[in-house]
């Protein structure tokens, strides 16, 4: 059975500069094999996190712990090349005059067989067996990526560090690089950590996923808990498009173009928001322009002008001015649909994907 003590523990840290907070109270745990993604917009602390994680930035207080030792906090500062930490970042920092084995052995210790054996294994793991002669100007960048991952990992570091280091590759490999990158990441079983401010990258590589806004994490969870239950109107908005229905909640009731939504909690005249993803905006193709007909799951049919509508590859995206108050919403149907501007459609929403949120949250 797989040991699921946390191998990295960061509790209760901070970093301010200027008298301004970029870390304010993160705490979060990562056991060995499992890959954590800090996911959030530019200049909300996760870079900062990593480097004290790193130990290349002092934390201005708070405690890190790797397999239990402390490395920071307790009047303990162990210095980075003692931590048992593996870096990744976007610039991969390959040594241009040494040859690919050459760069993937420069961590490592001990005789010049051991050594050549970790070279050949991890060469092998990320499928540039037969590269190691090679420099790294005559490697593509995906490859490069995989060069640079081998080397991070040649030393068997406890914890693995990545900072945006999927950014700099051409869209088009991105996919496969990642899943060659998470392959060899658990074989080799460190504690991940992984930066990023793409939530597609978090969703397709991260067992945990938590959210940073302001230097604090504001949510933590599995990829699917995160995107089903956002913990308010950003955190949804952070993944995809979404609508927003506004409203005041009236005995525990928001009137909508969609009937009415039961809003408990709220107090009475407490302004709402009701949130909905464009993919659980649904044409009603089947009414025909007959009104509405509610039902238990989606409730009363509402109607909609056509405003704009577009293609974009897998979909097609529609606005809708809508006739109940004039607000704008906005529908994605799966592969061509492209109504003429001015068409009058019906529209049904998913009751179950809606989230609703005070207004402001």
């Amino acid at each position: 059975m797989p040991d699921r003590n946390p191998r990295l523990e960061v509790r209760q840290l901070t970093r301010a500069f200027g008298g301004a907070p970029v870390v304010d109270d993160v705490t979060l745990s990562v056991a060995p094999g499992q890959v954590m993604c800090l996911l959030g917009p530019a200049g909300c602390g996760k870079s900062t996190t990593l480097r004290m994680i790193a130990g290349g930035e002092r934390p201005d207080g708070g405690e890190i712990r790797i397999d239990g030792a402390p490395v920071f906090g307790s009047g303990v500062l162990v210095p980075p090349e003692a931590r048992s930490v593996g870096l990744m970042f976007q610039d991969f920092a390959l040594f241009p005059h040494l040859t690919v084995a050459q760069n993937v052995a420069f961590g490592l210790k001990g005789d010049k067989t051991a050594k050549a054996a970790r070279v050949g294994e991890l060469l092998e793991r990320v499928n540039l067996s037969g590269y190691g002669a090679k420099h790294p100007h005559q490697l593509s960048g995906g490859e490069q990526q995989r060069v640079a991952l081998a080397r991070a990992l040649a030393p068997r570091p406890k914890v693995m560090l990545m900072d945006e280091p999927f950014s700099g590759l051409d869209n088009r490999l991105r996919d496969g690089i990642r899943d060659v990158t998470l392959e060899v990441l658990k074989g080799e079983g460190a504690a991940v950590l992984l930066v990023t401010h793409e939530p597609d990258e978090a969703m397709r590589m991260a067992d945990e996923i938590a959210l940073m806004r302001g230097g604090r994490i504001v949510q933590r969870g599995a990829p699917y808990n995160v995107y089903n239950a956002p913990v308010d109107k950003a955190a949804a908005a952070f993944f995809s498009d979404i609508n927003v229905i506004r409203g005041k909640s009236r005995g525990a009731l928001t009137e909508t173009p969609f009937g009415a939504f039961l809003t408990p909690g709220h107090g009475d005249g407490a302004e709402v928001e009701i949130v909905i993803r464009p993919q659980h905006l649904k044409i009603d193709f089947d009414r025909g322009g007959r009104g509405p007909n509610p039902t238990a799951q989606d409730g009363t049919a509402a109607r909609g002008m056509v405003q704009r509508a577009r293609y974009m590859g897998r979909e097609s995206l529609v606005d809708f001015r809508m006739d109940f108050d004039g607000s704008v919403l906005t529908a994605s149907v799966p592969g061509v649909f492209l109504p003429k501007v001015g068409t009058a459609l019906w529209l049904m929403i998913r009751r179950d994907r809606c989230f609703v949120f005070p207004a402001g949250r």
